[in-house]
Order: C-alpha cells, then sequence, then structure tokens
C-alpha cells in the first residue's frame, strides 16, 4: 500500500471536485481499488502503486485542462478519465492557441476538439463553401457557429447569417401560438444555445437588433443575395432540390457557407425528397467547395450519445445494406 498527495494549487479545487463533489465521485467511481480523499487543495491517494500512477496520469491531463481553460464539465471530465486512446488525450491536452476558434464568455474557450472537426476548420479556411454532414451531436452545427463569429471578429465578414428550414413549422404554423418569430424560434433555439456560449449576452443583443446577426427561416432567404457575410445552413437535409439550390445561389460576393445535415434524420413529408443528397453528388470535385463527413466518433456529447448512435446504425446495416452516401 502507497500513498501520495496531489496539489491542485494551479485551478480552482472547488471546480475540479465538482458541485457535491460530483466530479470527485467520478474519480472514485473511475478507480475503485483506490482510496481517494479531498483535502483542501490536495487529493491524497491511497493503493497500488501501479493504481495510483494511473489515476496519477489522469488527475494530470485534468489540471492541464483546467489550467488552459479555467472549467471543466462533469461530461468532460469522464471522457478525459475514461478516454485510454492517445487521439482522446491529445483532444483534451493539446497545447496549440491556434486551435481555439473563439474566447467565449467567462473565460470559456471555443476549438474543435476531434479530427473531423478540425477537417471542417480547414476546410472552411481553404474553400467558400463547405457541406458537413453528419449525425447529431457531431459538433457541426456548434463548430460552424464557431467559425462565423471568429470570421466577425476579425472581420473577415460583416454579418452572420443561421439559418434552418422550419419544417416541422409547416402547414401547423398557425396553430401555434404567438406571433410569426415565436412560431419560429423554437426551430432555431440550438443556433441561439451555441451563440450564448460564444458571444457575452448584451454584445449578441446588440448584434442582434443591428442584423450583424441574423437568425431566420430559410424562406426568408429567397430574393436576397448575401454579400460580405458568413451564412450556416443548418439541418440542410430537410430542404428539398429547390430550397437548397436557392439558398447555393443567393451567396454573394466575399461571403463564407457552412452547409449542415444529418441525411439519418429527415422530417420531410413522405412525398418529398431531401435535396441534401443531391447537392452533396453533383457539387463534388467543385472547386472551393469542401465535402467534410463527420462520425459517432466526433460526438462530443455525453459518452451514451456515442452508444446510441451506433447502436441505430447497426439496426440500419440490418434493414438495408445501402448506405446513404453510396450513390
Amino acid at each position: 500500500m502507497t500513498e501520495t498527495i496531489i496539489n491542485l494549487d494551479s485551478v480552482n479545487p472547488i471546480e475540479f471536485f465538482g458541485v457535491n463533489n460530483r466530479k470527485l465521485d467520478l474519480l472514485k467511481k473511475r478507480f475503485p481499488l483506490l482510496k481517494i480523499l479531498s483535502r483542501g487543495t490536495q487529493i491524497k491517494i491511497s493503493g497500488a502503486p501501479e493504481h495510483i500512477e494511473n489515476a496519477r496520469e489522469k488527475i494530470e491531463l485534468i489540471i492541464q485542462y483546467m489550467e488552459r481553460n479555467g472549467d471543466l464539465s462533469a461530461n468532460y471530465f469522464e471522457q478525459i478519465l475514461g478516454g485510454d486512446d492517445a487521439e482522446t488525450i491529445d483532444n483534451f491536452v493539446e497545447r496549440n492557441p491556434n486551435d481555439v476558434l473563439v474566447f467565449g464568455p467567462n473565460g470559456k474557450t471555443v476549438r474543435a476538439r476531434t479530427a473531423n472537426q478540425k477537417r471542417m476548420v480547414g476546410a472552411s479556411d481553404k474553400n467558400d463553401i463547405v457541406f458537413a454532414i453528419g449525425p447529431a451531436g457531431t459538433g457541426k452545427t456548434y463548430t460552424a457557429v464557431a467559425l462565423a463569429v471568429r470570421a466577425l471578429k476579425n472581420k473577415l465578414v460583416k454579418k452572420i447569417i443561421l439559418t434552418r428550414p422550419a419544417v416541422e413549422a409547416g402547414e401547423n404554423l398557425g396553430f401555434l401560438p404567438g406571433d410569426l418569430k415565436e412560431k419560429i424560434d423554437p426551430y432555431l433555439r440550438p443556433l441561439y444555445d451555441a451563440l450564448d456560449d460564444m458571444i457575452p449576452a448584451d454584445k449578441l443583443g446588440y448584434y442582434m437588433s443591428t442584423r450583424t446577426i441574423e437568425i431566420a427561416p430559410l424562406a426568408y432567404m429567397r430574393g436576397r443575395t448575401l454579400d460580405n457575410a458568413f451564412i450556416i445552413l443548418d439541418e440542410a437535409q430537410n430542404t428539398n432540390d429547390l430550397q437548397l439550390k436557392m439558398f447555393l445561389t443567393r451567396i454573394g460576393a466575399n461571403a463564407k457557407a457552412i452547409i449542415t445535415g444529418d441525411p439519418t434524420q429527415i422530417d420531410l413529408p413522405k412525398n418529398q425528397r431531401s435535396g441534401l443528397d443531391k447537392a452533396i453528388r453533383i457539387l463534388q470535385n467543385i472547386d472551393g467547395i469542401a465535402h467534410i463527413e463527420l462520425d459517432e466518433e466526433d460526438v462530443v456529447r455525453h459518452k451514451l450519445v456515442k452508444a446510441i448512435i451506433k447502436a441505430y446504425e447497426r439496426e440500419k446495416e440490418k434493414e438495408s445494406p445501402q448506405s446513404y452516401h453510396q450513390h
């Protein structure tokens, strides 16, 4: 039986241990053969030397991450504890300041965390149009919004336009309470959530009031030419052929666009075909248009989301051997 003490002087111990010691409990659960005690700014660990060494490595990774980012969600805490492969660890501890896309409120740093998210950043830097395709939770919308906010802050564009097809709102819009904005907003909520993470509330309010940042349903794009803008079309699998063509032909001078979509979650009426599949197919090999595919390895939500996606994919393969990207 060996004993070791790890100091947490360089980070906030309350943030490290979590509310009601939630993160400390995760640490104890991860290393059940060790006795782990918190004492002020110290962690005292007793047990077999090889188990202690493993725990020490993980704790030092967490400290490194917190030194750089200030805070650490319980979900990321758990991912660092559980991630034994080099790539997972690299996503959390790399120290390249160029990886930060946006410094958000309260010292939060927003960065591309996975290999495909980093490919998405590189593709957007080199191309004016990027298709980012993948399942829920892979960070495609979040990364796209971060790229748009970075472009605005760096004065590469004058405005950000975020749009989604309000498909579910379709015929039922009249039955929802409130004015048009109140009816449409629920469909645009994920875009607001991403912006809240990246721009302080007062500044975001100012940007919205001056229409420097505009969030609108896709139908509002018709007839406009969008110059000097970073435009994101989210949930593009819910556009039909004409809508997606209309969107792509709105793009004006000095504009960039990212089109995100999940071809496995189409909410269009049965008799309508998604325009996304066709657009991906016919816009291959055009200079200035890039295509990035994200998969379950890019999921940065709760660890169960990754398992859920895999389970559905296995089921889909059983039902039909044709996957959506076989053309």
